[in-house]
């Protein structure tokens, strides 16, 4: 079977396995377990913030930074297809009280114009936008890696309002790649971001929240509301050590997605839209199939994609899947739609 669902079912290597094996470990809760230490402070230097909090998963990372930076009932600005809005459950209404003001952005990144006119100011009536989230690479857009001048140009014009930002970063050091630039370039211009490390980079769990001091601080007490505390889990978060030494692997991930779309775009009935990092999204609405057939026929042939849309099919790349693995998918893509 060749899973190109997402780079979420990537399985941990031996060398991820053996530092979970050999782990220092102590009490999280308590601050007392080195391995979780050793990861939190070498994210927080990658990505160029004074500290970082280890989480679970990534969707606990962004509704932790939204529940931080906000007052209940006030108003979080974002992307309609972002991830906050579309994959998480209306965790900012759920979780933090607060009201989310949608913009369809192109690619994903509010224009300056765009975040003055949705921001608000408090009043008597009105409660005050608390937060934009902004999204790199953007996951539903087809993993679309973002420039570092939108990014800071967005986030000026927030801040200019007294509005905090967050980045959901999931895939940031995809983004990182594509774009050829230091992460910290990424970084620089938001006050906090979540990247995952169980994406990607392959770590068998965990996500990263980083930000000032101050805020990780308040962000490891709101960890602890949600149910995050860990106690020994330096036994996940050496196999996460590991992963961040495979940043430079992704660009494999990103050929392999171009090499993927390439030869989708051959097959009668797929429209594939050019990637960017290691997601292809294709519209199969050509083929005069339903996603949820398309998949059934991949399935036949032992290659696993999900749905993504009422036409549209996502691919993922990933550190499991080779480039003669592409080449074996493309030839029983091809051979079931001929």
């Amino acid at each position: 079977m060749i899973d190109l669902r997402s780079d979420t079912v990537t399985t941990p290597d031996e060398a991820m396995r053996e530092a979970a094996a050999t782990a220092d470990v102590g009490d999280d809760v308590y601050g007392e377990d080195p391995t979780v230490n050793e990861l939190e402070a070498r994210v927080a230097d990658r990505l160029g913030t004074e500290a970082a909090l280890y989480l679970p998963t990534g969707t606990m990372a962004n509704q932790t930074a939204a529940r931080v930076h906000t007052e209940r009932g006030q108003e979080v600005v974002a992307d309609r297809r972002s991830h906050v809005v579309k994959y998480e459950l209306g965790g900012l209404a759920q979780h933090s009280g607060l009201q989310v003001r949608m913009l369809d952005a192109d690619r994903g990144v509010p224009t300056p114009e765009q975040v003055a006119t949705a921001a608000i100011d408090e009043d008597l009536h009105r409660p005050g936008t608390g937060l934009l989230c902004l999204e790199n690479t953007h996951n539903a857009r087809g993993g679309l890696a973002i420039d570092p001048g939108k990014i800071d140009a967005a986030a000026t014009a927030a801040r200019e309002r007294d509005v905090s930002v967050h980045l959901d970063g999931a895939r940031l050091f995809n983004a990182a790649t594509a774009l050829d630039v230091p992460v910290t370039e990424l970084t620089a211009p938001v006050d906090s971001v979540m990247v995952s490390l169980s994406k990607g980079l392959g770590a068998p769990v965990g996500s990263m929240l980083a930000g000032s001091e101050a805020f990780v601080e308040r962000a490891r007490r709101t960890r602890k509301l949600f149910g995050g505390g860990m106690r020994q889990a330096g036994i996940i978060a050496g196999p996460a050590l590991e992963a961040l030494e495979s940043v430079a692997d992704l660009e494999t991930d990103h050929e392999n997605a171009r090499v993927l779309a390439d030869g989708l775009d051959d097959v009668e009935g797929f429209d594939v839209q050019e990637p960017e990092t290691n997601i292809v999204l294709a519209d199969v609405s050509e083929t005069g199939l339903e996603p949820a057939t398309v998949l059934e026929r991949l399935r036949d042939r032992d290659v696993l994609a999900t749905p993504f849309g009422p036409t549209t099919v996502r691919f993922c790349t990933h550190r499991d899947v080779a480039r003669e693995d592409i080449e074996r998918a493309l030839e029983r893509i091809e051979a079931s739609f001929a």
